[in-house]
């Protein structure tokens, strides 16, 4: 009995029209599209707090290892002043530094120099050529029509 029921058509109609489909289509694809932004939208949120904890740990981290530099420079000063006065050996201690500051700047410097692209004078000038070329053929269109 149940084929029965399932082979007889019936007479109401229950489809909807194609402009109803393509609405409901319409619709569920803007709230399907606004849920998947809100979804990026939060994660993206999430990933972010975790980024911004981890960039403060780098910049705590980097404190810190400035923090231990300057304990070994003060290890360093003790350790010379064993053999001679604390000044003499905190003068020595600084006088390498700058040096070693010195050198690292010099050699950034040379590397910015070389770094730096060249002044564009070959593109410069094709794109004059190019305006000129422009120009000349505006004015024949112009004095040929």
């Amino acid at each position: 009995m149940a084929d029965q029921d399932m082979s007889t058509p019936t007479n109401q109609r229950t489809d909807a029209t194609t402009a109803d489909l393509l609405r409901q289509l319409s619709e569920q694809t803007t709230r399907l599209v606004s849920q998947e932004i809100e979804l990026a939208k939060a994660e993206v949120s999430e990933k972010g707090k975790k980024a911004g904890i981890g960039a403060g740990m780098f910049g705590g981290a980097g404190l810190f290892g400035l923090y231990a530099l300057g304990a070994l420079i003060a290890t360093a000063i003790a350790a010379l002043s064993l053999g001679m006065d604390t000044w003499i050996a905190a003068l020595i201690v600084t006088v390498v530094l700058g040096a070693i500051a010195g050198i690292l700047a010099l050699q950034g410097r040379s590397k910015l120099k070389s770094a730096m692209p060249p002044a564009p004078e070959a593109t410069i000038e094709t794109v004059r050529e190019d305006v000129q070329t422009t120009k000349e053929a505006a004015q024949r269109g112009r004095s040929g029509a």
